[in-house]
């Protein structure tokens, strides 16, 4: 299970990756293409949606249980969840914005994507070096059933189903060399 979690942070590393790129163009001055960051944007919403929102449910409420110490500690990943996707989801209709032609100051979208990057690196650190090991402190086979039970699909039928939904992005992922998580 926990291979499962650190496989789905390198794929999302590899998304914010591309986003970065795609942010260093813009602060450069240059246009990119804002039809694959388009396709990042929606497929991290959906990810989101699908994957983390399961997975804080069924790890907040089982290690509170566990451990009520952790109360303040899931609370506040919560917390930063709700930040981080209402940030995406200001920077999505930006990009609804910017494909309509709209006028949306590029220096103003460049630094709201950089500073989503940045939020959304340290949550993922926060996950790997804080939750992950009170997962694995606290949570039984048992308790790792549960948590699979709320996960979809794995990592490679996501990865089938983007290049299927998101060709454009899934040729850039494949072009792209993994971060360093």
């Amino acid at each position: 299970m926990l291979t499962q979690l650190r496989q789905d942070h390198a794929n999302m590393a590899r998304m914010l990756h591309v986003l970065q790129l795609k942010q260093k163009t813009l602060a450069a001055g240059d246009r990119p293409n804002f039809q694959l960051v388009r396709e990042v944007v929606d497929y991290i919403l959906e990810y989101m949606e699908e994957f983390t929102v399961p997975l804080e449910r069924v790890c907040s409420e089982r290690l509170q249980a566990l451990a009520p110490e952790t109360r303040e500690l899931t609370e506040r990943l919560s917390r930063d969840y709700q930040a981080l996707r209402e940030r995406l989801m200001r920077l999505s209709g930006d990009i609804d914005m910017i494909l309509m032609d709209a006028v949306v100051p590029m220096d103003r979208f460049a630094e709201d994507l950089k500073a989503y990057l940045e939020a959304h690196r340290i949550y993922l650190r926060d996950e790997r070096e804080l939750l992950f090991p009170l997962i694995r402190e606290h949570f039984n086979d048992q308790d790792l059933e549960l948590l699979a039970q709320a996960l979809p699909e794995g990592a490679a039928a996501k990865l089938e189903r983007l290049q299927e939904a998101y060709p454009e992005l899934y040729a850039e992922l494949r072009e792209t060399a993994e971060p360093a998580v």
